[in-house]
């Protein structure tokens, strides 16, 4: 009996796959538009000429929408990489623009690892006729390859969640990073680093895009994704076939290993292909008016809503299969354990461009291979749609929340009339995420951040007043912006006073102080710890150099600040109590300085009291001063108390791990932009 598909091949899964029983590859690709399609495959050391083109015959190798094919290994002819050309007709409808290019050699969407020829160029993509020799390539899958994961599992924290936002070639790319110079910058470099991060107490990693994105458009940072599927192939010390593939995968295993989630940073918003003068690699030629949101002008047709000159049309049905393909992929094959969606809310335009439901978040709610997985949104896209707290589809989702950046940023640098939203945040942003019975919603869906890539790090928060981003080529007019930023007296790093880089540093361990006191998932920026400099640049995402790569001499140099990071992250963890599945609620008591809190517009101090939660915690008593001046406070609560932490005192004594026994007078004094923490174990 005669297969059909081992004959004409199947239209399901799109992609290419080996099948070990026939010793055949199926590949299979979605162009609703196209009139012809191509096969075409190439042998290791010839990337310009195919070794085969198999020419796809519609009433054979076409099932609805999609082209496909089934050939034996012995008919590759030893093919190691593939590509595809697409024919069609351009159209004239505002519609359906179409990109069409029959001599234009195109990268499949759901290759999972390609190859860069020695001579790939993103301008030979742009404009009309051939990119042969110059295209990136899929690479075939190597039969019978496999990965031991042993027993791994996925790792889930609550409470201990503290969450690393990491460059995987930046973390490692610096020559005092200690990795020998074939592992600098990768997957490998990482995994050498994990006894780094165990130490420090982080409990997850979030990394930048490891997506595969396009070498030449020169964005180190990665938001300009080329495959959903294909590992980074620069971020691989393994350059074999396969080789990234695989050398993620024994990150992540070394990383659960050790108690420490995955979370990738993915950008399912836009692609690098860029507007109407970008390159044409794959997408916009193989089906432009499926995958992009396009309008009626034909100079200009790609709507921009990601602010890189294109945006996916995430309401039409090949880009939703796409991404939940995609992160079914990342899940099941790779063992991450959660996602960041860049400029989520781009998910809720329409193919108009108008804002409304998406399909998309009840896909990715009901998919049972998703059950569980850590989701966290960028709750904003690029032109205007700010969807932070409950207006974000996403109800369970985590949220980065912008709100606790600005507002903690303006309060720590003594801001007036910012003590009411301080509480709040600290709180756990309620009024975003609201704490009634209807919402239900829980303080962790508040990614609390200080920093993150996109801006200063800490240590230039406190030392630049305005940003110096000249490097980027914009003419210092790109970058975040207002920064909420202060010098502390003095701009810039050189021939700083002793007094001014005393309050900085103060300063630095307050920040940190706030964000780890805080309910909800803190995040800090990779370096913070050692208070990394950018030299005022608050937008490198082209500067791969050492601008962005982490200086880890500045490990010793700000040791101080380091072990008081170290033991912040420990005395979270140690303290279930700060962060809670619910709110605090009764288990909390606000006070001033002197008595009851009053939230006066140039009231710049406050206190409060955190109940434990269980019989092996402890009570909290938290003084915050961000006045310039200091102040006794009236102690609310009865002791005794012991002060576990004072940011005003010199290391080590600004954190006593054991306590400093003993403090029972009604008034404790706390010192000019400050911060106090005592316990109490006796009810």
């Amino acid at each position: 009996m005669t297969d059909w598909h081992s004959n004409e091949g199947s239209s399901y899964p799109l992609g290419v796959h080996y099948l070990p029983e026939e010793d055949a590859y199926n590949f299979a690709l979605y162009s609703k538009t196209a009139s012809a399609v191509t096969l075409l495959l190439y042998a290791k050391d010839e990337y310009a000429t195919p070794v085969v083109e198999h020419a796809l015959d519609p009433f054979r190798n076409k099932s609805q929408r999609t082209w496909h094919c089934r050939l034996k290994r012995a008919e590759l002819k030893g093919a190691s990489f593939y590509a595809y050309r697409v024919e069609g007709a351009l159209g004239d409808d505002p519609r359906f623009w179409h990109r069409f290019d029959p001599e234009k050699v195109l990268c499949d969407p759901y290759a999972r690892e390609l190859f860069f020829p020695p001579g790939a160029s993103r301008a030979a993509a742009v404009g009309n006729g051939s990119n042969a020799g110059k295209a990136p390539l899929g690479c075939l899958p190597v039969p019978q390859e496999v990965f031991d994961w042993e027993d791994d599992q996925p790792v889930r924290h609550t409470h201990d969640l503290v969450i690393y936002e990491m460059h995987v070639r930046g973390f490692t790319q610096h020559p005092s990073s200690g990795i020998d110079d074939n592992k600098r910058g990768t997957f490998a470099g990482v995994i050498e680093k994990i006894p780094y991060l165990k130490d420090l107490g982080i409990t997850a990693v979030e990394l930048m895009p490891v997506h595969q994105f396009d070498p030449g458009e020169k964005n180190y940072w990665g938001y300009m994704t080329l495959n959903f599927f294909a590992p980074h192939h620069l971020y691989s010390s393994n350059k074999n076939p396969g080789g990234a593939v695989q050398e993620f995968k024994a990150m992540v295993k070394a990383l659960h290993r050790a108690g420490i989630e995955v979370i990738l940073d993915v950008v399912y918003n836009h692609t690098t292909e860029g507007g109407n003068d970008g390159p044409c690699y794959s997408y916009k030629g193989i089906d432009n008016s499926a995958y992009y949101l396009l309008n009626n002008n034909e100079g200009d047709p790609y709507e921009n809503f990601s602010g890189t000159g294109n945006t996916l049309r995430t309401d039409h049905p090949v880009v939703q299969a796409l991404v939940m393909d995609s992160l079914r992929y990342w899940v099941k094959e790779m063992h991450v354990d959660g996602f960041r969606f860049d400029l989520a809310s781009v998910f809720t335009r329409r193919s108009d461009g108008s804002v409304g439901e998406s399909p998309v978040f009840a896909h990715i709610a009901a998919d049972p291979e998703l059950n569980g997985v850590r989701l966290i949104a960028e709750p904003w896209d690029a032109r205007g749609v700010y969807q932070l707290g409950r207006a974000f589809p996403g109800i369970d989702w985590h949220q980065w929340n912008g709100q606790y950046r600005d507002t903690i940023r303006q309060f720590v640098k003594s801001d007036a009339g910012m003590l009411a939203d301080a509480v709040r945040r600290l709180y756990g942003s309620d009024d975003l995420f609201p704490d009634d019975p209807f919402h239900a919603c829980r303080p962790y869906q508040s990614v609390n951040f200080v920093t993150a890539h996109d801006g200063f790090t800490l240590y230039d928060l406190l030392t630049y007043s305005r940003k110096y981003n000249e490097a980027n080529g914009h003419n210092n007019t790109d970058g975040h912006e207002p920064n909420h930023s202060w010098n502390c007296g003095w701009e810039g790093d050189e021939g700083v006073p002793q007094e001014v880089m005393n309050l900085r540093l103060r300063q630095a361990k307050n920040f940190m102080t706030y964000l780890l006191l805080s309910n909800g998932t803190p995040m800090f920026l990779a370096g913070d710890e050692f208070l990394q400099t950018q030299k005022g640049n608050n937008n490198p995402y082209n500067q791969d150099n050492e601008t962005s790569w982490l200086d880890w001499d500045r490990l010793q140099q700000m040791s101080d600040h380091f072990a008081f990071v170290k033991k912040l992250i420990a005395f979270r963890k140690q303290h279930p109590t700060l962060n809670r599945s619910r709110f605090w609620r009764e288990g909390v008591r606000w006070y001033g300085d002197k008595g009851q809190l009053a939230l006066n517009h140039e009231t710049r101090r406050f206190a409060f009291y955190l109940a434990r939660e269980a019989d092996d915690e402890v009570d909290l008593y938290v003084m915050i001063n961000a006045h310039w001046g200091g102040a006794e406070f009236q102690l609310m609560e009865p002791g005794p108390w012991k002060r576990v932490i004072n940011t005003f005192l010199a290391p080590p004594e600004d954190f006593v791990t054991d306590g400093e026994e003993g403090i029972d007078q009604p008034t404790f004094f706390v010192g000019s932009r400050s911060v106090v923490v005592l316990v109490r174990t006796e009810s």
